[in-house]
């Protein structure tokens, strides 16, 4: 496929590799025939840079060996070969080598592209402790700026203010620091960062000892955090000498926080660890950031203090796949580990979020609309758990079953046996007399005998509910509670005002349809709840979500919600990536469609059923990107404008104007439409 839409680089994507060679005792033509054989695989493989461990042409661990002539002229030799066997491979290549300059041996990173050095970046931390003696030998880079070493018969740029950046591809921007740097507490990669490298990178040769693995990924995932950036790390492995110390190998590639890829430690054969990192996604996180621009601005703006180093790098438009693994779900854990703490979390967060409110507003009683589905069955059971934390009688919930001119026996059914199990307080108000004398009232050709199911028949059912809710409130000394989730906000798939949009607290408003239906599942795995009502949790989860305001058709198929508006799993990818990144769609569309294509590939959590783990190509995904973004920026933001509220649930955002989402209610769709048209096939 050569469209540009298939290629990581149309889309912020810069492809990296952290590089284990097999290393020498000193040996520096093997380590530069290993360096030169990671980086043509690395080249096949279509990286665009690869961090190889402190030292690799050198060699690490050689002691006294670093202050021999021999040595060191072995070395610019290995650099040779290594420089012009890049002449014609696609990645960039940051070595390690231990340079003289000035009478100084430096431990270096040398960044080499195409047949030339751009820089070299000398070590600013020398560890001089326990096992550690790099002062011996090593000079630091410390205050080291604007100065140039000769190299291969050129001046090339050296000091600890380079970042390097490619001329013909935006985000392509790194920086190198060098092993004890990021245990430093003032970490160079920082100030790279800071004046804008949107890549660090970290040689490190790093010996192991027990629970030091753990240790490098918590500083690779903190820094990749805290400067809002990609981490590539690389440690040296197998060959280096064992005469005190053991090497493990391991290399690790961290974004915002995230570990995405991680070699095998210990391996017996070069590795090469590959991932594609999201530039695109970094940039758009320190936007959003402020405290990133003011930490530049607190550390005297570094942009103006390091040298931006240019480099063409030439990049190929074309498929080259994808090296990263994009999760269908987003607002749900994949990692069985983490899912029951995430769950935890979100469910907690509800629970203790309405106590306060009840508290609060001192009211007596909660009120709620139960109509069977997912959205007011895990409202009803949040508020359950309010209630008992509370030390209140759950008597105190009064639940409403509202059956109108579409809802089913199964689906009112269930929501009678749910308040049953749960012991609230439970009446049913039929609600189809009232809604026919207000059809009649307006002259709607239903209250005539016409089978006319248009938006004014659906409403009148959601408007009248809700207002029923509001007066029994008023009357029974109570709050409303809404049942309504993030998802139905980010589409506005809710009545506005006298309707489901609108409550005197909106419990669900944070969580996503998706993630709903994870929490009931937690709450039935970990026994939140008794055995009968478990049993009935289960039933809901398993039926169609339907609004149920539209009586069925002729075949008896009952009103579908995701017929109308596209399947929640995609909407929620979308909603995600729209509210909490602000990705281009083309990039959604992307990123959607290496996620969703093939059932057969990728993680799926645990708890998803067999038949929901399902493909969508390419034209499903963006026929559905395409509804959802007109619902999104120009037809539903003013049912937003005026939400009430609820709290926040996943850092995967929330839509409170007070909050996470400020947008015009009169905005348009124009600029995401044409994108997604013009730039995907």
């Amino acid at each position: 496929m050569t469209h540009p839409f298939y290629a990581i680089h149309s889309h912020g994507l810069i492809r990296v590799a952290a590089a284990t060679p097999r290393a020498s005792v000193g040996d520096t033509g093997a380590n530069a025939d290993a360096t030169i054989a990671l980086a043509r695989e690395a080249d096949a493989r279509g990286v665009d840079l690869v961090v190889f461990p402190e030292l690799n042409l050198t060699s690490y661990a050689i002691d006294d060996l670093h202050l021999q002539t021999a040595q060191q002229r072995a070395t610019l030799a290995a650099i040779a070969t290594v420089v012009a066997a890049s002449s014609t491979l696609r990645p960039v290549l940051l070595v390690g080598a231990a340079l003289v300059r000035n009478g100084r041996l430096y431990n270096c990173a040398l960044a080499i592209a195409r047949g030339t050095t751009l820089g070299v970046v000398p070590k600013t931390f020398l560890p001089n402790y326990r096992e550690f003696y790099e002062k011996r030998w090593f000079a630091s880079g410390a205050g080291l700026t604007g100065l140039t070493i000769a190299l291969g018969g050129e001046d090339v740029p050296f000091g600890t203010d380079l970042i390097f950046a490619a001329r013909d591809l935006p985000g392509f921007v790194f920086h190198a620091e060098i092993c004890e740097d990021y245990w430093a507490p003032t970490p160079p990669s920082t100030a790279g960062a800071l004046a804008g490298a949107l890549i660090c990178c970290n040689l490190s040769a790093s010996n192991i000892v027990i629970g030091k693995a753990r240790e490098r990924a918590m500083l690779a995932a903190a820094q990749s955090a805290r400067a809002v950036c990609a981490y590539v790390y690389s440690a040296a492995g197998p060959g280096e000498s064992t005469t005190e110390v053991a090497w493990d190998g391991q290399g690790l590639i961290h974004e915002l926080g995230d570990q995405i890829a991680e070699s095998k430690r210990f391996a017996t054969e070069p590795e090469l660890v590959v991932a594609d990192v999201d530039c695109e996604r970094i940039t758009q996180e320190r936007l959003r950031f402020g405290t990133f621009n003011d930490a530049a601005t607190f550390a005297g703006t570094p942009e103006t203090r390091f040298r931006r180093i240019a480099f063409d790098h030439t990049p190929v438009l074309a498929d080259g796949g994808l090296e990263r693994a994009i999760r269908r779900f987003p607002f749900v854990p994949n990692d069985p580990a983490r899912r029951d703490d995430d769950c935890y979390e979100a469910f907690n967060i509800q629970v203790e979020a309405l106590s306060k409110r009840l508290v609060a507003a001192h009211a007596e009683t909660i009120v709620i609309g139960v109509s069977g589905g997912l959205d007011s069955t895990h409202a009803l059971i949040v508020a359950a758990k309010a209630m008992d934390r509370l030390g209140r009688p759950r008597s105190a919930i009064l639940g409403f079953t509202m059956p109108g001119f579409a809802t089913g026996e199964g689906t009112k059914a269930n929501a009678w046996a749910l308040m049953r199990a749960l012991g609230i307080s439970a009446e049913e108000i039929d609600i189809r007399p009232a809604a026919r004398r207000m059809l009649e009232d307006i002259g709607h050709p239903f209250s005539d005998g016409d089978p006319v199911y248009d938006i004014t028949f659906e409403n009148v059912q959601a408007g009248l509910r809700t207002d029923y809710l509001f007066r029994l409130a008023n009357q029974r000394r109570g709050i409303v509670l809404g049942t309504g989730d993030l998802s139905e906000m980010a589409l506005g798939w809710c009545t506005y005002g006298v309707g489901d949009q609108m409550s005197h607290y909106a419990v669900n408003s944070g969580v996503p349809k998706t993630l709903i239906q994870f929490l009931i599942r937690w709450c039935i795995r970990t026994d939140q709840y008794d055995a009968a009502t478990d049993a009935i949790l289960a039933t809901i989860l398993a039926q169609e979500i339907s609004p149920e305001l539209v009586p069925a058709g002729a075949d008896g198929a009952l009103q579908s919600t995701e017929s109308m508006i596209g399947p929640y799993a995609l909407n929620d990818f979308f909603a995600h990536y729209v509210i909490r990144h602000g990705l281009a769609p083309s990039k959604i569309a992307f990123l959607a469609w290496h996620a969703w294509r093939d059932a057969g590939l990728g993680a799926w959590p645990q708890d998803l059923p067999a038949d929901a783990r399902i493909a969508y190509d390419l034209p499903t995904i963006r026929h559905w990107l395409e509804k959802f973004l007109v619902r999104f920026f120009a037809t539903s933001q003013f049912k937003r404008s005026a939400m009430p509220n609820g709290p926040k649930v996943s850092a995967g955002g929330a839509l409170s104007p007070r909050g996470d989402w400020r947008a015009p209610s009169d905005g348009i769709a124009t600029a995401w439409i044409e994108e997604l048209r013009s730039s995907v096939p």
